[in-house]
């Protein structure tokens, strides 16, 4: 069982770039492993973004600028594009990120975040913009994600937003199940109904 989702109020990292794709997330040249280590992923999230070509820390990119924090990471539109490696979402939850706001998500990196407990929040271009500007001016901005009642607040300006999911979606996140779980916590009702139809 994930750690469940209520309500997450954190600091955040800005990343105002259009079309990140999963290989921007995540290079393909660590998808060899083939169990998921989110240690290993998370590490090389961002990778060629993160460290130059001779391996040393590029300072100027945001994971490496102290001053930014949190578990929500805020990005530009159209997030998640190109393949469909669910590497990808390994990587954003193996970082720590709980949470991703845009404007707009490719549809299966979508699917893959919310299977992995990251939680993709869709907001409008013009909401996005605050955010971004809010945390611009001030490193420690604030964000409320409420889940139950799917509304994103920047806590900086006072303005909210809802935002859509799945309702399956939201009530295994919010009670901590994978679809495997989701199935098992219904055994007993399985059970009841193949025994009543054998």
């Amino acid at each position: 069982m994930k750690q469940k989702f209520d309500i997450i109020e954190s600091s955040c990292v800005p990343l105002p770039l259009e079309n990140v794709d999963t290989d921007q997330i995540i290079p393909a040249r660590f998808l060899k492993a083939t169990t998921r280590d989110e240690k290993y992923f998370g590490e090389n999230l961002f990778r060629d973004w993160r460290y130059r070509p001779d391996g040393s820390l590029n300072k100027d990119f945001v994971l490496n600028d102290p001053s930014y924090g949190g578990c929500i990471l805020v990005a530009g539109k159209n997030f998640g594009s190109g393949s469909s490696r669910e590497h990808a979402a390994w990587a954003i939850a193996g970082y720590g990120f709980r949470a991703v706001i845009s404007s707009a998500f490719a549809d299966i990196h979508k699917n893959n975040e919310l299977n992995n407990f990251v939680l993709p929040v869709t907001v409008s271009e013009a909401f996005l913009k605050e955010l971004f500007d809010s945390i611009g001016a001030d490193h420690g901005e604030r964000v409320r994600i409420d889940l139950p009642g799917q509304k994103v607040s920047n806590l900086k300006t006072g303005k909210s937003e809802s935002f859509e999911i799945n309702p399956y979606k939201k009530y295994c996140l919010m009670e901590g199940l994978d679809d495997i779980d989701y199935l098992l916590s219904h055994r007993k009702d399985i059970e009841d109904y193949e025994r009543a139809h054998e």
